[in-house]
């Protein structure tokens, strides 16, 4: 993610939170925050909304790809903050008209990827209690109910589970990772 994505960020942001970060929150977490690690979806192509997106997200999400893939449209968007050997997912979210198409899937595993190449040993994350099919993602990803923060959310005090992956740096999650990949390309 980049400054310059910010106003179809903040669209998106908008449209799936009730208590949406601003758009200076995100301008400091690009801009000074070391610890960030910050993540866009874009199309290929500027298909249309009722295709299946086109495009190679593993391609997508390399370095080299960032300058090439700038000027189309951004569908989703996540980030983590690493804190000591824990990545920490603080958001992600898909524009609606693109839910349901395994982008958010391919942001989660992006942001795990980059996880484990910072060398963090979990990943962690609050969902809402009512979220079933976020909560049902990430257990796909090894992620398990390690506690409850309540009245966590201020829109309606609802309860969030903090959920947690086992060690990301192990075999068993490398495999158990890659299979999963495997399955979506």
């Amino acid at each position: 993610m980049r400054v310059t994505d910010l106003a179809q960020v903040m669209e998106i942001e908008y449209a799936s939170f009730s208590t949406p970060w601003s758009e200076l929150s995100y301008r400091q977490e690009l801009l000074f925050n070391p610890n960030g690690s910050y993540f866009v979806a874009r199309l290929a192509h500027a298909d249309s909304i009722g295709a299946a997106p086109k495009f190679f997200w593993r391609k997508f999400f390399s370095p080299s790809s960032r300058q090439i893939r700038a000027a189309e449209p951004v569908i989703g968007y996540s980030g983590f903050w690493l804190v000591v050997d824990e990545a920490h997912i603080s958001t992600i979210a898909v524009n609606p008209a693109w839910r349901r198409r395994g982008i958010g899937e391919r942001l989660l595993i992006a942001m795990i990827e980059r996880a484990r190449a910072l060398r963090a040993e979990t990943v962690t994350l609050e969902v809402r209690v009512s979220n079933a099919p976020a909560q049902s993602l990430y257990r796909k990803y090894g992620f398990e109910i390690a506690g409850t923060r309540p009245r966590y959310y201020n829109d309606n005090g609802e309860d969030a589970f903090i959920m947690t992956t086992p060690r990301i740096q192990t075999d068993a999650y490398r495999i158990r990772l890659q299979h999963a990949i495997n399955i979506l390309a």
